[in-house]
């Protein structure tokens, strides 16, 4: 049992960490660039946006413990595995693209490339556990939101 909650904080953590990295990105322009932008009414408050990817990493955290924890044989855990390490590196790559770069066009290229990289880690982790991929449905839920979001914000300036 303790090995197992080692093992869930541990998976919590790492895509916590995601997080930590890409804010780092994002603390660059936030305050400075982010605001100049043209963005839609429907541009969520910074506050909820960070409470979202909290409550997002988390859950990331714990369909990846639901992975590991189902023991699958070394090949299908490599297919799950290697999007899932993907669509972190994605993940972070976007704050990079559209905070550190300051560039929307250049984050819509890396958040198709995210979209697509999640969508093949459900389909990796249903196949292995179906609650694993059903804790990721918010996530691209809310990564679809934002891609257009951020199409929206490149059009408008």
């Amino acid at each position: 049992m303790r090995d197992r909650i080692i093992l869930l904080v541990l998976c919590i953590t790492i895509c916590q960490l995601a997080g930590v990295v890409g804010s780092y990105f994002t603390d660059i322009s936030v305050t400075t660039w982010y605001p100049t932008l043209v963005k839609p009414s429907y541009t969520p408050p910074g506050w909820f946006i960070g409470v979202v990817w909290v409550v997002l990493y988390t859950l990331m955290g714990i369909s990846l413990f639901l992975i590991l924890d189902s023991r699958p044989e070394s090949g299908a855990l490599k297919s799950a595995l290697v999007p899932f390490g993907i669509q972190l590196l994605l993940n972070i790559s976007w704050s990079g693209a559209f905070f550190g770069l300051r560039s929307p066009l250049y984050a819509l290229v890396v958040i198709a490339a995210l979209w697509l990289s999640i969508i093949a880690t459900m389909k990796r982790f249903f196949e292995i556990s179906r609650k694993a991929g059903v804790l990721l449905i918010p996530y691209i839920l809310w990564v679809s939101f934002a891609a257009f979001l951020n199409y929206t914000i490149w059009r408008l300036n």
